[in-house]
């Protein structure tokens, strides 16, 4: 069974910076996609970011890129969502998803099997 557990979360200045965790168990293979996305109070979820489990490519929002970088370790089972120059806006729920599927030409685009049960970021002076 996937289990997902998101970290890193918790109140930042505008301008700072976060970096959230996702770790994973029970992948079976290395075909994953591991996606952020992120939930503002009433406002629909929207996707972040997504990457490959097997080999390191990544999709972007648009309007998140230059800002937000989303990297793996295979090693510690782990995918990283960095955000720089936080805004008000960014703040919401974050989760992180998986899927077996892999990455293809959806993209980030796709029904995720598996969720973490995500964490709060707060972007506020």
């Amino acid at each position: 069974q996937v289990q997902l557990v998101e970290s890193g979360g918790g109140l930042v200045q505008p301008g700072g910076s976060l970096r959230l965790s996702c770790a994973a168990s029970g992948f079976t293979s290395g075909y994953y996609v591991i996606a952020w996305f992120r939930q503002a109070p009433g406002k629909e979820r929207e996707g972040v970011s997504c990457i490959s489990w097997g080999d390191g490519r990544a999709h972007y929002a648009d309007s998140l890129k230059g800002r937000f970088t989303i990297s793996r370790d295979n090693a510690k089972n782990t995918v990283y969502l960095i955000m720089n120059s936080l805004k008000p806006e960014d703040t919401g729920f974050y989760y992180c998803a998986a899927d077996p599927a892999g990455l293809g030409p959806a993209a980030c685009d796709i029904e995720y099997a598996y969720w973490g049960q995500g964490t709060q970021v707060t972007v506020s002076s």
